[in-house]
């Protein structure tokens, strides 16, 4: 699959937005009212029963738009994950068999191309089969894994993408535009356009003037207040080129398996979890509150500003490297000093 076979068809939409979380409201919208018929813009939600499905690595935003949307972040099924932090196919289909005995009226697979804790990707094209053979929505959250489709690297990883009834991502992440700067796909642009699309008496349709160039941005998404985002997104690709994108891309990827080889190859660092695209999770020793305070020191020297997360219990130093500005030099210098500050902290424990 090349960089450019990854696309919907003409009668797809798309809108810019914010960022990946406004996306997901904007694309889970369009899910439900297409389950329901559109009947939800008038009555509301009701007593529909929907239920959707993600990983337990999905991005917190999925469960905020189950909220935001109605349908109660208990709708929201949470998935098991395997040892790559892979959702589990097998126990996704067994959980949609329960509900469907149950009563309940599956209608969404929320689909991860680089979770926000390690950078793991779901198995799209498997999604996309199940979800075929389901009749449920798929929608792909790839806030900044979406971009892998320009790195040879990455590309094998995202098969299946193209199946996506919906697909959010960031141009503000791996493809390096200032904030704020998301979008949102949407397969099939009628649906997409009804979930949306109303013109009071002042926003009437017009063939000449100032409201002409029907429909309107302002129909597929709930801001009538827009800035005019795109300018930037073409500035950097029409400046850039995809090409060169996308091997920033691949070199933050090495960049992380190079990170990953210092972490193992050192006795007193543990890595926590396979290294899948820009992500290292790892800690040092075995206690949280030393690795906690580790992030924190190397946060306010400036010397690096990695985050904390926390994967099967246990407290870890996270590392996603999306920064064209990044050198493998640094990742020698961002061990070194977290060996040092643990170090020192783990002589005063």
């Amino acid at each position: 699959m090349g960089a450019t076979d990854v696309w919907f068809s003409d009668g797809a939409s798309g809108l810019v937005v914010s960022g990946t979380s406004m996306a997901t409201i904007i694309a889970l919208k369009v899910a439900r009212d297409a389950a329901l018929a559109g009947e939800t813009r008038k009555s509301g939600v009701g007593a529909s029963r929907l239920v959707g499905y993600a990983s337990s690595q999905a991005h917190n935003c999925v469960a905020r738009a189950f909220d935001l949307l109605g349908l109660g972040t208990d709708a929201l099924r949470s998935v098991p994950v395997n040892g790559a932090y892979e959702m589990d196919v097998a126990s996704l289909t067994a959980m949609i068999a329960k509900d469907r005995a149950a009563g309940f009226m599956p209608f969404l697979i929320v689909g991860t191309a680089g979770s926000v804790n390690v950078g793991s990707f779901d198995d799209l094209s498997a999604l996309a089969d199940l979800a075929a053979a389901q009749n449920l929505w798929l929608h792909v959250d790839g806030a900044f894994g979406a971009a892998g489709v320009l790195s040879d690297t990455l590309r094998p990883r995202l098969k299946g993408i193209e199946r996506a009834d919906s697909l959010a991502f960031d141009f503000h992440k791996w493809l390096h535009v200032n904030y704020d700067a998301g979008f949102v796909l949407i397969r099939d642009g009628a649906a997409h356009l009804a979930a949306f699309s109303s013109r009071p008496d002042y926003l009437q349709a017009a063939e000449r003037g100032l409201a002409a160039g029907n429909p309107w941005p302002v129909e597929y998404g709930p801001e009538l207040s827009r800035g005019f985002r795109a300018l930037k997104i073409w500035a950097q690709i029409k400046c850039h080129g995809t090409e060169a994108l996308g091997a920033m891309i691949s070199k933050n990827c090495e960049q992380a398996q190079l990170l990953a080889g210092l972490v193992t190859a050192h006795p007193d660092l543990s890595l926590l979890a396979p290294v899948a695209s820009s992500a290292v999770c790892f800690r040092f020793g075995d206690n949280d509150a030393l690795n906690g305070e580790i992030v924190m020191q190397l946060q306010e020297s400036g010397v690096a500003a990695p985050s904390v997360t926390t994967l099967d219990g246990q407290v870890a130093i996270r590392v996603n490297i999306t920064n064209h500005r990044t050198q493998d030099a640094d990742m020698v210098l961002l061990v070194k000093e977290i060996v040092r500050i643990g170090a020192g902290l783990k002589g005063i424990e």
